[in-house]
This record gives C-alpha cells, structure tokens and sequence, in this order.
C-alpha cells in the first residue's frame, strides 16, 4: 500500500505527540543518564522511553518503511527502503538533562535522499512544527517564515564561538550573537519562525539532527546546506556531515561567502 506524503504527516504528528508526553514525564524527574561514545555523549531513560514509543508507533503502521534513529542500532536495510523513519527521541539531551525546555522530539520521512514529511514537538514549551512536501510549515497550526532582513543589515546568529571565528570581520561585525541552544533541530526552527536568522553547525551533526527540521526551514523561506552551498542527501552509508550553514535564503549565500576555506 502506497500512503500519502500528509498520511505520513498525520502519523509523525500523533508518535511525536505520543513520545513526547512519555520524555516529559522524565522531565526534571532525576532520570536516569548514561553514557555513549566512549562517554562523549549522554542518553538518558527518556530518550529510551521516547524511542520505544516512536519505534513502536511508526513501524506497525508502516513495517516496509526503513529506521534511522539515534538510539536505535543502525539497521543498513534502510538503504533500500523507498521510505525511511528518520528520528531522534530527544533533540537537545543536555538542555533535558540541566532542565531546560529547548528539546525537542524530531520525526522525518526522507524519500530519494530527502525530507518529505517532518515533524518537531518540544513537549516543555508546547510547541509542535509540521511540514509536508507540499509546502506546509507551521508552528501550533499557524504558518511560519523567516525572519525579514534588509540587505548589509544586521543579523542574529546562534553558532559556537569557533565556527563563529570561521567568519571574515565584516560579518561578524555585522551579527548579534545569542547563547547556546543545545537541540540543533530547535535551533533550525528558530530561524524557520523568524526568531534567529542564520546558524552554523559544527561538523558531525547527523541525519537526524536535520531531517524534520530541515524540511520545516525550507518550507518557511530558509535554506541549510554544506558550506559549499550543496543541498543534504539523506539516508547515505554515513549518516554524519561536515560544517553546515543554515539561514533564511537572502542571507545563506553571504554566509558561505564569508566562512574561511
């Protein structure tokens, strides 16, 4: 059975809604934190419990999809899959862990390489993004866009200090720089609804990172790419990228001319 890019949307919408009920019960509960990647990278009981939920709910409807998660042992079948479940329980563990509400559960469809369905539900703050292939990018169910920018005015950025130093002097004179936000995903919705204008991501984010993310920041006026300016594939062998540029679209190309080679 072949469903549509919106059945698909439906579906991430109610598993994320899902989800994130199960990690915010967890929320500044004293859970349970762990250790991955040779103790770099933290994983707590939540997002465990997310990706049950996510797992369960997505693959019983939809068994012939492929599964790409963060917290799930990489499964290459999805290689050939027409579609592929692209998730992340928890998008910012470290804001969960210190009790901030800038997390968020992330839920892709990609297709040929990319997004075509995305959903993001930050259960702390109440919010939930959609977009579908069609175009659709909206923020509790009111279409968002990018922020309005003047040309050689000044801009808001959220990026680490040395991707920021990767910028010639004329841009950085030019930025407001905010604090960090741990979930990438959120992040890229911040541009996507006008809050931030531009973001650099330090290599070794992952598709999951960027999947439902992505497709809303497209569908709102802005555009993420490497820092050559080539679009994302998705669903590769290798699910990492190198430094990224995000940005509502006036700005992306004047970004990437300013980073240092």
């Amino acid at each position: 059975m072949t469903f549509s890019h919106a059945d698909d949307l439906e579906l991430l919408r109610e598993a994320a809604l899902a989800a994130g009920r199960v990690a915010l019960g967890f929320f500044r509960n004293d859970v349970e934190v762990f250790w991955k990647n040779g103790g770099a990278s933290p994983v707590t009981a939540a997002d465990h419990a997310a990706n049950d939920v996510l797992k369960t709910r997505l693959l019983a409807a939809r068994p012939d999809y492929g599964w790409l998660s963060e917290e799930s042992e990489d499964d290459v079948s999805r290689l050939g899959a027409p579609r592929v479940f692209v998730i992340d329980p928890i998008d910012g563990t470290r804001a969960f862990m210190n009790g901030r509400e800038t997390w968020a559960v992330s839920a892709a469809v990609v297709e040929d390489g990319r997004p075509v369905a995305g959903v993001l539900f930050a259960p702390a703050l109440e919010e939930l993004y959609l977009a579908d292939a069609g175009g659709r990018s909206e923020k509790n169910g009111k279409s968002i866009e990018v922020a309005a920018g003047a040309a050689g005015g000044r801009f808001t950025v959220s990026a680490a200090d040395d991707v920021m130093g990767r910028l010639n002097a004329d841009l950085r004179a030019r930025t407001d720089k905010v604090g960090r936000i741990p979930s990438l995903a959120y992040r890229l919705a911040m541009i996507a609804d006008g809050r931030l204008d531009a973001t650099l991501v330090k290599p070794d984010a992952h598709d999951w990172d960027l999947a439902a993310a992505e497709l809303i920041l497209a569908n709102a006026g802005g555009v993420l790419s490497d820092a050559a300016g080539k679009a994302i594939v998705y669903n590769r062998p290798d699910t990492s990228h190198g430094l990224l540029v995000a940005a509502r679209a006036d700005l992306h190309r004047q970004v990437i001319d300013a980073l240092s080679t």
